[in-house]
């Protein structure tokens, strides 16, 4: 061995070992089914000897391009999955990770550096997906165990594109219905994400990104084409012309897509052959309710994920009604924390608004909501805290202005039949004695709640507001600290706003509707008002009847 005067870090090994033939040779046995297919029934043949030793090794099989092969190269790797997780169920969480990262659309690299795989069936790879992670819960029964964190891992960030967006979501949905242990935790992992959303782009933000969208279109059809070009990331207004679903908002985009996706599933499960199943819609029922408990209730500014509750709800009288409940539940309780309780009375306030123009399900929330303020104003009116006090009375204020909203938008339900038992059952009420009380329910309540409340009880001569209005405005209005800092203070004119889950659908300009007879034009979240949203629900061509069924949803 001669070792003196060898340079150790500049002298090459003087041998080459080489295994399994050259590189090349190897890299093109990856576009061969057939070696795949050799390697798989190895490995198989020898699953019970791959152990925590062989990780590396196992990674590497795992991640052969399998999805979008040959039905015998799918079959081939589905009985190595099974196997595998029957004889290791150490290497569970890699198999999970392998089939939940196929959930997107995406370009990926096999590990053959020289295929890339850009074209592909996705139905069919979706498929295969699923069909693999059936397999494995059926194999090992604690998979949803350890499938949920890996899951939420792998939710895409919520500024991808709504494509990636969508097929995640539907992906997981997916999931929920052949493992439906998983469903509500599901639900509570797209829901929160959807939230996320919701909240980062407010309503007026997102109105007006879309009407100046609509000016340059209409600009743009006077201009020579491609003035108006824009930049590829922002969207342009020539993706969303006019007569199209699509947002321009990108936020909104994102959302309105999931929306879709949510929905689609929701009628899914609820209805077989067409027909409502009254026990699976109750099942769903409870998850969305739990799930807007901990999730949507709490959220501040959430304008439209809530609308998938109310969906639910429209599909059967008994559910409306059973979410008024719950609500008056959650309204009533002194163990919940008040802005949980002040949330509760604004749901209860839109909730007959946006669901069915139905005179029982109006008095059923009003006979619930008017009968408790009374009952307030028994325990304050003649107490020491008998003043208008936002954080004394939130709930109160709240319950108030529920009321108040259901009555501007729900009063002709009551009314239509039989006009004299309707202005009966509204005087039975005794809307004037809230109105008058010491707590000054008007002073706090939003302006355009309550101008349109005094125009419609001032028409039907059930209570006469402008006194207390015109006195309430010579009163210094409540006040808030400049968000900048200073001693400088602006005008609050909405009190409610942090606690009122939802912004007015109407605007002071509708009031001179009302005074002269007329019925006001309301405008809702994202082009929604409660009349067009019942409409929305049973038109052909509304989400609330997806044209293509969820689990056959094409990409």
């Amino acid at each position: 061995m001669e070792i003196e005067g060898r340079d150790f870090m500049n002298t090459p090994p003087l041998k080459t070992v080489r295994f399994g033939g050259n590189v090349v040779a190897t890299l093109a046995k990856f576009k061969q089914d057939a070696q795949i297919i050799n390697w798989l029934q190895e490995f198989r043949n020898c699953v019970t000897q791959l152990s925590k030793d062989h990780e590396q090794l196992i990674y590497v099989v795992l991640r052969l391009p399998w999805l979008g092969r040959s039905p015998a190269v799918v079959e081939e790797y589905l009985a190595f999955l099974s196997n595998l997780v029957s004889a290791q169920t150490v290497y569970l969480r890699a198999c999970l990770k392998m089939v939940v990262s196929n959930f997107t659309p995406s370009e990926f690299l096999s590990v053959c550096v020289d295929i890339l795989i850009t074209q592909y069936d996705l139905p069919r790879n979706f498929d295969q997906c699923h069909q693999a992670l059936q397999l494995i819960a059926r194999y090992v029964p604690s998979t949803s165990r350890f499938l949920m964190p890996i899951l939420t891992e792998n939710f895409p960030f919520v500024q991808k594109s709504s494509r990636t967006l969508e097929c995640y979501v539907h992906n997981l949905l997916r999931v929920a219905v052949y493992i439906p242990s998983l469903r509500r935790d599901v639900l509570e992992l797209i829901i929160s994400r959807m939230l996320k959303l919701d909240v980062s782009a407010s309503r007026g933000e997102i109105e007006e990104v879309e009407e100046n969208a609509v000016q340059q279109e209409m600009k743009g059809e006077q201009e020579e084409e491609g003035l108006f070009d824009m930049d590829e990331d922002v969207c342009s207004v020539k993706s969303s012309p006019a007569g199209t679903n699509v947002m321009v908002h990108p936020v909104a985009e994102r959302l309105d897509t999931l929306m879709v996706v949510l929905l689609a599933f929701i009628k899914d499960m609820c209805h077989v052959n067409g027909c409502l199943d009254v026990e699976q819609t109750k099942d769903l029922y409870k998850d969305l309710v739990c799930v807007f408990d901990k999730l949507i209730l709490p959220t501040h500014a959430s304008c439209h994920v809530q609308y998938a509750l109310f969906y639910l709800c429209s599909f059967r009288l008994a559910l409306a009604e059973a979410f008024l409940e719950h609500l008056w539940r959650l309204l009533q309780s002194p163990s919940h924390p008040a802005v949980l309780r002040q949330s509760a009375a604004g749901y209860m306030g839109i909730t007959p608004s946006v669901l069915l123009n139905i005179q029982n399900t109006v008095r059923a929330c009003l006979d619930l909501l008017v009968p408790w303020l009374h009952l307030y104003i028994d325990s304050q009116d003649s107490g020491s805290r008998a003043y208008c006090d936002i954080t004394l009375h939130g709930p109160f204020y709240n319950a108030c202005q529920a009321v108040f909203y259901t009555l501007i938008f729900r009063h002709r339900s009551i009314l239509e039949g039989d006009m004299k038992k309707g202005l009966a059952y509204l005087q039975g009420l005794n809307l004037e004695r809230i109105v008058m009380c010491q707590l000054n329910p008007l002073k706090v309540c939003l302006p355009a709640v309550t101008n349109m409340f005094a125009a419609i009880t001032r028409k039907y001569q059930l209570v006469f507001c402008y006194t207390i209005i015109e006195r309430n405005s010579r009163h210094v209005l409540p006040v808030v600290r400049s968000s900048v800092g200073g001693d400088c203070v602006s005008t609050n004119t909405n009190p409610l706003d942090s606690f009122f889950p939802f912004d007015p659908y109407c605007s002071d300009a509708d009031e001179d509707d009302f005074l002269r007879g007329e019925t006001p034009e309301t405008k809702g979240v994202m082009g929604m008002t409660p009349g067009s949203y019942e409409s929305h629900l049973h038109s052909p061509s509304s989400v609330g009847s997806p044209p293509i069924a969820f689990l056959q949803r094409p990409f």
